[in-house]
């Protein structure tokens, strides 16, 4: 059965390269893997297929005694991360498995899931783009508010949805049709033209492309 190919990874930086005409090409370099199968949730037990991913070795002392035994069952120690891959068929997976960022290729395409950059509570300027207002006389106190919410007799509340100040990014974001530049598996380094979601060191899924030039693996 075919399976879609997926990897955790942290966001290094970004940096450029160049290409025979001299034309710059943004590039962001993802530390992918290796990661470790730690899990496997099958249709008949779960309702559902997926595996259970561990990303980033991280001392055993400062891991929890329950996580510890989750770990052991796959024969891996402490991880840093957790997260769960969908998949078609667990099965093509084995408990303790190493999955490795050679399974890509340059010139794929790949989707690139991870959270936004956090910019804490935020005006409407900032969040929804609002211009602001005029900078004549009369408006000196009122050049970033938001303006009006709503009339007070009818309807006599703010409609829900309303575009307010508030809390703005640390989002889950998903970039689709992300092209690979190289893969160094040697290193554990991919490649991505352009940006992806999310600051330094950020947790990032690198998943095979699902509408765009995707290759899939056997499982």
């Amino acid at each position: 059965m075919n399976q879609r190919l997926g990897i955790l990874g942290r966001k290094i930086g970004m940096t450029q390269v160049f290409q025979e005409d001299g034309s710059p090409v943004p590039i962001t370099v993802v530390e992918a893997g290796p990661c470790w199968v730690i899990q496997k949730k099958t249709r008949e037990k779960d309702g559902y297929e997926a595996i259970q991913l561990g990303f980033l070795p991280k001392n055993s002392k400062r891991v929890n005694q329950p996580l510890l035994g989750h770990l052991k069952k796959a024969g891996v120690g402490g991880v840093a991360y957790l997260r769960e891959l969908r998949v078609e068929d667990a099965s093509g997976f084995e408990l303790g498995q190493e999955i490795r960022v050679d399974m890509f290729k340059a010139g794929e395409y790949v989707d690139v899931t991870g959270y936004s950059k956090g910019r804490g509570f935020s005006g409407v300027m900032k969040r929804h783009g609002f211009h602001g207002a005029p900078g004549s006389h009369g408006t000196h106190e009122y050049f970033r508010h938001g303006g009006s919410v709503g009339s007070a007799t009818y309807p006599h509340h703010v409609f829900k949805g309303k575009r307010m100040p508030g809390h703005y990014g640390n989002s889950r974001v998903t970039l689709q049709n992300i092209q690979i530049h190289e893969v160094k598996a040697d290193q554990n380094l991919i490649l991505l033209k352009g940006g992806i979601p999310g600051a330094r060191n950020g947790l990032v899924l690198i998943r095979s492309a699902k509408k765009k030039g995707s290759r899939k693996a056997s499982g």
